[in-house]
Order: C-alpha cells, then sequence, then structure tokens
C-alpha cells in the first residue's frame, strides 16, 4: 500500500464555490496509484467541500442562493457574530454540507461522473486562504 499527500491551498475573493478539481487530478496523477482512494479534507470550520456539476454554471448560482436562503447572514436569533454576521451562518452551513471527501481511484484516476467537480464552498463574505489536505493510499 502506498500514501501519499499534498496539501493546497485556496484563495477565496467572496462567499462562493470555487472549484479545485484540476489540483486534486494533478495530486492523484502524482501520487501513481492506480487503484485506491483520495481523501479530500478541509481545515476550517466556516468553509465546506463538495461535489457537483461543473458544466453548468447556473447550478452553481442556484446552490450558492439556496443557502443564501437557509441560513442567511445577519439573522438575529444568533448570539455568536465575534466576527461578524456571516461568522455564526458560515458555521451552519458547514455543518450542513461536508468538510470531508472520499473518491474512489480506478486506473490512476478519479473516479467521478462526468459532469462531476470537487469545490471549495466559501461561507464568509471576506477573502480567506483555505488549506485543503489530499491524502492518497492505494496501490
Amino acid at each position: 500500500m502506498h500514501q501519499y499527500q499534498r496539501q493546497i491551498e485556496i484563495a477565496t475573493r467572496r462567499q462562493g464555490l470555487f472549484e479545485f478539481t484540476r489540483e486534486v487530478i494533478d495530486i492523484v496523477r502524482d501520487a501513481r496509484v492506480s487503484e485506491g482512494v483520495v481523501t479530500v479534507f478541509c481545515q476550517h470550520t466556516s468553509c465546506s467541500l463538495l461535489i457537483n456539476e461543473n458544466a453548468d454554471p447556473e447550478v452553481r448560482v442556484d446552490l450558492e442562493a439556496f443557502l443564501k436562503r437557509l441560513v442567511p447572514d445577519g439573522d438575529p436569533a444568533f448570539i455568536h457574530t465575534l466576527e461578524g454576521p456571516d461568522d455564526m451562518p458560515a458555521h451552519i452551513k458547514t455543518a450542513l454540507t461536508a468538510t470531508s471527501l472520499s473518491i474512489p481511484i480506478a486506473g490512476g484516476h478519479m473516479a467521478l461522473g462526468t459532469w462531476q467537480g470537487i469545490y471549495l464552498f466559501e461561507h464568509r463574505v471576506a477573502p480567506h486562504r483555505r488549506d485543503i489536505i489530499v491524502h492518497v493510499i492505494g496501490s
């Protein structure tokens, strides 16, 4: 069994979805694993990860709009506002989504579907630098 791990940084500019499929593809290629799994892990509590369609940008627009309606910034019901009105909503959005993804590797490539991409979902308004750990294990 072979293991390979790398950390990548994603700079966000705003709330929203930022695709980084290409970076994970490159790491899986560098790991030289034919069969196995890649784990993508986000080291933060106010952003998350997801796999979703990467062909039509309207999907991202709709996902972002839905989550904003579901958990609006500045909701007066929240008492945790230490870092501003988007602080607690960001934590809730992270809790509703995921901070870790597992993707099978088959034939040396991630087994993503045709239209699937890997995204960082930034839940904070201000720009951030987000650390992502990509861990590949296999043979």
